[in-house]
């Protein structure tokens, strides 16, 4: 197996092992033959090409010259590679400042490649989950491997998931061809946003790196807080019985958090709400022209979004925070719909100017407040 990164088995996480925990966990995909497996690709590579085009136009956003980040259509391991990658060289910072607060003496060290590979396995079995779920994504902070080119300097990199697309075009039983340009609509728009707009990706790994150093790396406040939070996920009080500190139906990962990294959060929410809204608007906006099906397509995946495959699905989005998620697609795109509809798409975009044109949490929902600041007048 390719090592992550080097040293990949040393430190707080063993990521090789992760990868191959997930590799064994993940369920196979579809059944298809190795010809019809190449035609998927190879349309999924035409359809990236012209949903290139199909946002470009629509948005005004970006040039072809600055798409400079690769298309890689990948199976399921393949993707499970690619966010391992990305996942170490994001928590590289944390990562470190756990191991120095650790110390380097032989019983420290003993129990640290310990939990390394207790770490790993947690992390393989995550991503055994999402690795049949997830279509496209566009890797945002995608460090270049030898098996997996990037962008340069620091660029992401767009993944379809192939196996996945076949798996849920046949599930929902709609027209494949209609089905494969559609998702690759919406993943392109992420590819167009972080590529059209260059201060993008470092305001997002700055927030991101800012939520991570207000973690307590302290291991027996982590332990307690992370069991206060599983007493309230398993049941430690009725269903629909809100505790005092107001945790009930908040995810692990919510739960876990210091007052300054809910504040962070905040802000993280209003961008990635705003970054699946308009990918949502966009796919909407552009599929009617060239996606025949795509009233089907929309109804049909929209009600597979909402109820998940099956209760431990749902339960485990709960955990995760995955539910959150789905409110950001709606929420963004309600937005986005309601800027557009009052001060065009080049009034929207505006949104990209500066960090400070950004929504916060509370303009998502308030979208007039949002054109009131950044569209108003300056004074006389």
């Amino acid at each position: 197996m390719t090592s992550i990164g080097g040293a990949a088995s040393s430190g707080m996480v063993d990521w090789n092992l992760a990868v191959a925990t997930a590799t064994r966990l993940m369920r196979p995909g579809p059944d298809v033959s190795r010809d019809e497996a190449r035609a998927v690709v190879a349309e999924l590579r035409r359809h990236a090409r012209a949903a290139e085009e199909h946002v470009r136009g629509f948005t005004n956003l970006g040039t072809p010259e600055t798409h400079d980040t690769p298309l890689l259509v990948v199976d399921r391991p393949g993707w499970v590679k690619a966010n391992v990658a990305g996942f170490r060289e994001l928590l590289k910072p944390l990562l470190d400042k756990m191991q120095e607060r650790r110390g380097t003496s032989p019983g420290n060290v003993v129990m640290g490649a310990v939990g390394g590979k207790v770490t790993g396995v947690e992390l393989g079995m995550l991503l055994s989950f999402l690795a049949s779920r997830v279509l496209g994504q566009y890797e945002t902070f995608a460090p270049a491997t030898r098996d997996l080119p990037a962008g340069a300097n620091g660029g992401g990199r767009l993944l379809l998931v192939a196996p996945n697309i076949v798996h849920v075009e046949r599930e929902l039983d709609v027209e494949p061809h209609d089905f494969r340009l559609w998702v690759t609509l919406h993943e392109e728009t992420h590819r167009t946003q972080f590529t059209a707009v260059p201060w993008l990706r470092d305001h997002l790994e700055g927030e991101i790196q800012a939520f991570l150093a207000e973690t307590d790396v302290d291991p027996m406040t982590v332990l307690e807080r992370v069991r206060e939070a599983a007493q309230s996920l398993v049941g430690g009080r009725p269903e629909g019985e809100e505790g005092e500190e107001g945790d009930e139906g908040r995810s692990l990962v919510e739960i876990v958090q210091t007052p300054a990294q809910r504040e962070i959060l905040g802000r993280l929410t209003a961008v990635m709400s705003l970054l699946e809204g308009h990918a949502d608007y966009v796919m909407d906006g552009v599929g009617p022209e060239v996606v025949p099906s795509v009233a089907e397509i929309r109804e049909k995946f929209q009600q597979r979004r909402a109820k998940g495959a099956s209760r431990l699905d749902m339960a485990l989005r709960k955990l995760l925070g995955l539910d959150a998620k789905l409110r950001q697609y709606r929420d963004g795109e309600r937005f986005v719909r309601a800027v557009v509809d009052e001060v065009g798409m080049e009034g929207f975009n505006r949104v990209w100017t500066s960090p400070n044109t950004l929504p916060t949490k509370a303009e998502i929902g308030k979208p007039a407040d949002w054109i009131t600041r950044v569209h108003r007048k300056p004074e006389a």
